[in-house]
């Protein structure tokens, strides 16, 4: 009979035996020493624990499961390797600047359909089609204007697709909309770049 312990994981609370949690928690706080930054780590660590409690919650097969060590060597894998040195490139562009100038660095995966909410005008439609087809935002907003002008039928498929496009609200989200794999090495990138 394996030891529990009740743990609050991103909010929500799981039971995990004893081992298992010990390897999770010895993982995350190796992947924290690995952001200088104290504000930084406390906003990248919120997000990589919400990515684990959503991983946890996929992978349980009922509700009141006890996490095992199965489990959080899961997790593991769906977050990553830890490197263990963050690229210097990323951390400074030419102009100074906290951002890098392209998607370099980032592991690839899935690539979802999202709306934005950082860079919309009415509903992150126009900018979720941009990030899913990896083409500039004006010209799908001069594509949705020319239709609507010529064949009226741009308002309907943009209500459409406001309506069954989720909203990307968390960092796996908008990685996922950018087709990158929501590993916590991207989240951490990410999270340093849009800061």
């Amino acid at each position: 009979m394996k030891k529990v312990i009740e743990v609050s994981i991103g909010g929500i609370n799981f039971t995990v035996e004893d081992d298992a949690y010990f390897r999770l928690k010895d993982y995350l706080k190796r992947f924290e020493a690995t952001i200088p930054d104290a504000d930084e780590a406390r906003e990248v660590m919120e997000d990589v624990e919400a990515r684990v409690a959503e991983i946890f919650q996929n992978e349980m097969k009922y509700s009141n499961q006890v996490v095992n060590m199965k489990l959080v060597e899961t997790v593991i894998d769906h977050l990553g390797v830890i490197e263990t040195e963050f690229d210097e490139e990323a951390k400074t562009s030419t102009s100074g600047t906290r951002y890098k100038a392209d998607n370099e660095g980032y592991q690839k995966g899935e690539k979802r359909l999202y709306r934005n909410p950082d860079e919309k005008m009415i509903a992150g439609v126009c900018t979720g089609l941009a990030a899913y087809f990896d083409v500039d935002v004006t010209i799908i907003r001069i594509l949705f204007v020319a239709i609507f002008f010529l064949y009226g039928a741009a308002l309907i498929t943009y209500i459409v697709i406001w309506i069954v496009a989720p909203i990307a609200n968390t960092v796996p989200q908008k990685l996922a909309m950018r087709g990158f794999a929501p590993t916590a090495e991207n989240i951490r990138r990410y999270t340093y770049e849009h800061k």
